[in-house]
């Protein structure tokens, strides 16, 4: 039986070494990979993903030089002026996960009115991971929990799934695949406790090299595998 897909997340990793190997500087990578953004956002829609998470700045991400960081930030500006009105023509809703109270006033201004301005739209849903970390994620869940607990709305016994109600994204369906670019085998902090029964496919292509053809041959290779969630079918 061929498995529905309903949420994919993509690692968005490599536009360094990209940039690297077409003799160019690390922000001319990023400069790439924003624009490619774009095209597997809308490649995801057409092929009817319900919810595509992109993971665009973690919270390790601040370690990274400033003058780099400082050109991250201004890049959903650049995003969203160029394509905001194209995601809107194809009922494309924004949302983020992450800290924006840590993101720099223009950076989340600039988010915060990409959120507003689609918030009506019923199509597809791009999330942003920003300022994400996955074990941060699960801190703040806790804390959450705790302080409920503390205030007499919650039970001090709870099941998985309702601490996942606590999550930055417990408003969208499990994460059924996980997508990583640029030849790396690792997960990088990234959505920690939504990946327990997600598959995962790791290609070779850096980020901006990775084609809405490729895509869909993720989401092919997805359908053929046999999920069993921990049992026996």
């Amino acid at each position: 039986m061929e498995e529905k897909i309903r949420h994919v997340a993509i690692i968005m990793d490599g536009n360094g070494r990209w940039a690297k190997k077409q003799g160019k500087v690390r922000t001319a990578g990023h400069y790439q990979g924003v624009e490619n953004v774009r095209n597997i956002a809308i490649a995801a829609n057409d092929l009817g993903v319900e919810v595509l998470t992109v993971f665009a700045f973690s919270t390790e991400n601040w370690k990274r030089p400033e003058e780099e960081v400082s050109y991250l930030m201004k890049l959903p500006s650049v995003f969203f002026k160029r394509f905001l009105k194209e995601l809107m023509e194809k009922n494309i809703r924004i949302t983020m996960i992450g800290e924006m109270d840590q993101i720099p006033k223009e950076t989340a201004k600039v988010l915060q009115a990409a959120i507003d301005d689609t918030k009506a739209n019923t199509g597809m849903i791009l999330n942003f991971a920003m300022n994400y970390g996955g074990r941060r994620e699960i801190v703040l869940a806790a804390q959450a929990y705790a302080r409920d607990v503390r205030d007499g709305k919650a039970s001090d016994t709870i099941s998985d799934e309702q601490f996942g109600q606590y999550l930055m994204g417990a408003q969208f369906p499990p994460l059924d695949l996980l997508i990583r670019t640029s030849g790396e085998y690792r997960i990088s902090n990234f959505l920690l406790w939504e990946i327990a029964y997600a598959e995962m496919i790791f290609v070779d292509e850096a980020w901006p090299d990775f084609t809405p053809e490729l895509l869909k041959q993720c989401l092919d290779q997805f359908k053929q595998r046999d999920r069993r969630f921990g049992g026996v079918k």
